[in-house]
């Protein structure tokens, strides 16, 4: 499985450490995903999206509906 946002589309970021003589190594930014299952009142049914923990407290403030319509509309979503 891949590590993006179902709702937001964050995904993994590229950059460097830093040590103190200042030398560059690779290293990755994993965003901070988790696998939730929220329920759908409109339709009656559950669904399990993989979401950024910043798309989450969206979803508390907006609504799960909202939230994904909005991401439907956008067309960044990977639903």
């Amino acid at each position: 499985m891949s590590r993006i946002c179902d709702l937001t589309g964050k995904k993994v970021m590229v950059g460097n450490n830093v040590s103190h003589s200042n030398r560059k190594t690779k290293r990755k930014f994993y965003p901070n995903l988790q696998t939730k299952k929220f329920f759908i009142p409109e339709s009656g049914e559950w669904i399990t999206l993989k979401v950024s923990t910043s798309a989450l407290r969206t979803i508390d403030k907006n609504g799960i509906t909202s939230v994904l319509k909005k991401a439907l509309e956008n067309d960044n979503t990977l639903l």
